[in-house]
């Protein structure tokens, strides 16, 4: 979705606020996509603060469904995006020194899915857990350990001892 900002950038002292809908029902991350269970609308204030430069304020909610980072279980994770950005426009003396961190913006029109996209990547959770206790799963049949044990042997012996361990293996006789 793109927002003409064009009366924004020249007029002195101009506010403006939008609201819209994030359109996008899934969202990519680290090579997988997450569905996007429920979203708020998103509320933008424009702020001119000089002639070619405007002020962004906004922000938006939405459930992420996720999976655990233990169990693989999916989980609904809620996350918050609250973003202030300046921008400037195309023939502002500073937009050369920030044109690379304005990949949104192209001439006086934002780009508000892109402006999205790397304010939700920036709030996504770095560690999601289906509950504080998860068990995980079994590192052998991976059953998820949540449910019940999956009688698998558990023991894990100690590699410092391997080599004492192959000594005695050596002088057994077959």
């Amino acid at each position: 979705m793109l927002i003409n900002l064009t009366d924004v950038f020249t007029s002195e002292g101009k506010e403006r606020k939008e609201s819209f809908i994030y359109e996008p029902d899934c969202f990519s991350y680290m090579g997988s996509d997450y569905r996007i269970c429920d979203k708020s609308p998103v509320e933008v204030t424009f702020f001119n603060l000089e002639n070619g430069k405007v002020l962004m304020k906004g922000s938006m909610d939405l459930t992420l469904e996720i999976p655990c980072d233990r169990c693989l279980k999916m989980v609904k994770q809620p996350v918050h995006v609250n973003f202030e950005q300046e921008v400037f426009s195309p023939n502002a003396d500073e937009q050369s020194e920030n044109q690379d961190e304005q990949g949104f913006m192209a001439g006086y029109e934002l780009d508000a899915e892109a402006l999205l996209y790397g304010e939700i990547l920036v709030n996504m959770p770095v560690k999601v857990l289906c509950r504080p206790d998860c068990k995980g799963i079994c590192k052998q049949c991976g059953h998820n350990l949540n449910e019940g044990e999956c009688g698998c042997d558990t023991f894990i012996p100690d590699p410092r001892m391997a080599a004492i361990k192959d000594i005695f293996n050596a002088d057994k006789e077959v």
